[in-house]
């Protein structure tokens, strides 16, 4: 389940399916889907692999190496899948406010070594997100250092409103919505619409390689 919030409060909440049809919800697409493997290498890649193929398949010497491969891996353990947010989201999450100046957020971000965090507003919770390209809108920097326009606040930077989802979405589909809006992370509400945790595209990919088995069925 996702939702929506900005400085009027949450204006949507829904699933997936609901969210795509919420007009400048998915505002870019960056990704082109690749039906099967070795597509983006092109018909010559293909014929290699097929005459590699069939000639493994006839040669015992790789059929006793991939069963010496087989009995290396390790035996499978009975463990939680890695399906829902609650269980990648970083729970220390940096946030900030909407009053802050940007001066102050960028060190914030450059300190915690973070390239965004949420924005909330004592009233209503999560307004806005801020990252990085955001800050930049309205910072110079000589070397690292910001210049100019360091008294403007964070309010009027960020970007908002902002989609969020519910500790109990399905990575899968978080992924979906950070591929298609070009976001890198996400903040992850309660029902009471209280900040819980951010998932990030890292996050995910940190769940792919831990050893909990990761359900990746579409």
């Amino acid at each position: 389940m996702f939702s929506i919030h900005g400085v009027t409060g949450q204006t949507f909440r829904g699933s997936l399916e609901h969210l795509i049809q919420v007009p400048g919800a998915f505002a870019a697409r960056h990704a082109r889907g690749i039906h099967r493997e070795g597509d983006e290498l092109g018909a010559e890649f293909e014929l290699v692999r097929r005459r590699v193929s069939d000639e493994q398949d006839h040669d015992p010497r790789y059929a006793r190496a991939a069963a010496a491969y087989a009995k290396s891996l390790h035996p499978e353990t009975h463990r939680e899948s890695v399906r829902h947010a609650y269980q990648v989201m970083g729970r220390s999450v940096l946030t900030l406010r909407v009053e802050d100046t940007v001066e102050a957020a960028w060190h914030r971000l450059m300190a915690r070594g973070v390239r965004q965090a949420p924005v909330l507003d004592p009233a209503r919770g999560v307004v806005g997100m801020v990252s990085e390209r955001e800050l930049l809108t309205v910072l110079d920097l000589v070397g690292k250092t910001p210049t100019g326009g360091l008294e403007r606040q964070v309010r009027e930077v960020m970007a908002s409103p902002v989609i969020c989802a519910d500790p109990v979405t399905d990575i899968r589909r978080i992924a979906r919505v950070l591929l298609e809006t070009g976001l890198t992370a996400l903040p992850v509400v309660d029902e009471a619409g209280r900040l819980a945790g951010i998932v990030s595209r890292g996050d995910i990919l940190r769940a792919v390689l831990s050893d909990p088995p990761l359900s990746l069925w579409i």
